[in-house]
């Protein structure tokens, strides 16, 4: 049988399936001040060792490995509309580090001194979401949140 075939119940004898395997390769968001979060973001993959990718005059990316982040700064007729996390749609975007210092240390070197909003009295240990959850949860300028993880 190829890696292509069908078998089992509900399949159609002979007719060929893809076992395809999608997977994100890049997430954009639009912000209001593209200057002021242009900054923010390239303080914060500084940071996370992510590198810049590409920049124009209102676009910005970073990519790690094959997965970039792009910041474009919203048109202006779209401007007047506010993001807010608990509205259907993104609620937020979680970035993997290699351990839980490395969490505290993101919130040492990017947060501890900022202005940002920093969620939920975090960094900290999260049960409810596995045995070694630990996250720092905060908000970037237009209040879109982000958290920076170890599990």
């Amino acid at each position: 049988m190829s890696a292509f075939q069908a078998e089992g119940p509900g399949s159609i004898p002979g007719r060929r399936i893809f076992n395809m395997k999608g997977k994100i390769i890049h997430i954009q968001v639009n912000v209001s001040d593209f200057e002021k979060s242009k900054k923010f973001y390239s303080e914060m993959f500084k940071i996370l060792d992510w590198k810049k990718f590409m920049e124009e005059e209102s676009i910005i990316s970073w990519i790690n490995d094959d997965f970039s982040f792009w910041v474009v700064e919203t048109e202006s007729n779209f401007k007047d509309k506010k993001f807010h996390r608990k509205s259907t749609g993104l609620n937020h975007i979680a970035f993997k580090v290699n351990s839980k210092q490395e969490v505290d240390e993101f919130f040492n070197r990017f947060l501890s001194n900022k202005k940002e909003t920093v969620l939920y009295n975090s960094p900290k240990q999260y049960p409810e979401y596995g045995e070694n959850y630990y996250a720092v949860y905060f908000e970037d300028p237009d209040r879109i949140k982000l958290e920076v993880t170890y599990h």
